[in-house]
C-alpha cells in the first residue's frame, strides 16, 4: 500500500484535486481508499432511519450493507483524536493507494497544495515529509521550492508523477510511531 498525504490550507482545492486523482489512478488500474480528517462532527445517518434509531440506542457500531456498499460507524466511548496511522489501520486489505485529506502535522510524505500568495505559513520550506508541491502559479511560491512543483489545475498529471514516484509512498506502519 502507498499512502500520501495532501496538506494545505482551507479551501486550496485539496478536495478537488483528490476527486479529479481518484479516477486518474483508477484509469492506471489502481484502488484508491480516502482518509479525510475532519475538524467537526460527522454525521452520515439521519434521525429516523434504522442506523441512526441503533446508534442513538447506544450500540457501540452499527453496520450496515447493501448489494453495492458497506458502511461501518464506531461511537467512541470518549472523545479522542485518532492519529492518521489508527484510520489507516481500519481500511481493508487490497487497496494500492490511501490518500490523506488533512493531517498536515502528520509525519506522512505529502503534497501541499499552494493557491494564490496571501496563504498563511507554508510547509515546504521547512517540512522534510513534502516531497513536491502542486499549485496552480508557481510565482506565488513565497521561497523557491527545492522539490518538483506540479499542477494544480492537471490532476492527470499528478497521477503521472505519483504512479511514477510510487516506491517513496510505501506505507509500513512499523516505521511510524503514534
Amino acid at each position: 500500500m502507498r499512502v500520501v498525504c495532501f496538506a494545505g490550507h482551507s479551501g486550496v482545492g485539496k478536495t478537488t484535486l483528490i476527486e479529479g486523482l481518484i479516477p486518474a489512478m483508477m484509469a492506471h488500474g489502481l484502488r484508491v481508499s480516502v482518509v479525510k480528517h475532519a475538524h467537526h462532527e460527522l454525521a452520515f445517518d439521519h434521525p429516523g432511519k434504522d442506523t441512526y434509531r441503533h446508534r442513538e440506542a447506544g450500540a457501540f457500531e452499527v453496520v450496515a450493507a447493501s448489494p453495492g456498499r458497506l458502511v461501518l460507524m464506531r461511537e467512541l466511548e470518549q472523545t479522542a483524536q485518532l492519529t492518521v496511522h489508527q484510520l489507516i489501520a481500519e481500511l481493508c486489505d487490497g487497496v494500492d493507494w490511501v490518500f490523506v485529506e488533512g493531517f498536515k502535522n502528520s509525519n506522512l510524505s505529502k503534497l501541499e497544495l499552494v493557491r494564490g500568495p496571501s496563504e498563511g505559513h507554508r510547509l515546504y520550506p521547512t517540512d522534510p515529509c513534502v516531497v513536491a508541491v502542486v499549485c496552480d502559479d508557481p510565482a506565488w511560491l513565497t521561497e523557491p521550492a527545492s522539490r518538483p512543483v506540479l499542477s494544480l489545475n492537471d490532476a492527470g498529471a499528478v497521477a503521472r508523477w505519483l504512479v511514477h514516484n510510487g516506491d517513496r509512498f510505501d506505507y509500513d506502519p512499523a516505521l511510524f510511531d503514534d
